[in-house]
């Protein structure tokens, strides 16, 4: 019987998961989640984006080709979102470099909410700027 439990929790419980976070990235947010205006433009992304990565990568030393994009209001699943692009190549554990990947950042109310990886067309039309910041930490 401990088994069956187990196996039924094994099972359920990626699918409760992978279903929440998928309303979660359309833009379904429960009321009260954002007080005043959800579409405030960010005003300090770069420090926000360098500090979320800080804590976000594995080893955050020796960041290359770090380059960042304008954030812009645009369709982040059901919802409009200010978002940006962000470019860089890090460190794996095991201290070589991943190669350059694109993620996608997105605002809510103002503040970094949330970063995926970025889908081909997610960044296409966006244009890069070098992004000092982030290589320096």
């Amino acid at each position: 019987m401990v088994f069956r439990t187990v196996r039924l929790m094994v099972v359920l419980c990626p699918l409760i998961i992978a279903g929440a976070c998928n309303r979660y990235i359309e833009g379904h947010y429960p009321q009260g989640t954002v007080q005043g205006e959800a579409n405030v433009p960010p005003v300090n992304y770069r420090a926000d984006t360098v500090a979320f990565l800080r804590t976000y990568l594995n080893d955050p030393r020796g960041i290359r080709d770090a380059a960042i994009t304008e954030p812009v209001l645009r369709d982040v699943g059901r919802a409009k979102r200010y978002a940006l692009c962000v470019r860089f190549n890090a460190r794996k554990t095991t201290g070589g470099y991943e190669g350059s990947k694109e993620r996608l950042i997105v605002f809510l109310a103002g503040k970094l909410d949330t970063m995926i990886d970025a889908r081909r067309d997610d960044c296409s039309g966006m244009t890069y700027q070098p992004f000092p910041e982030l290589e320096r930490l």
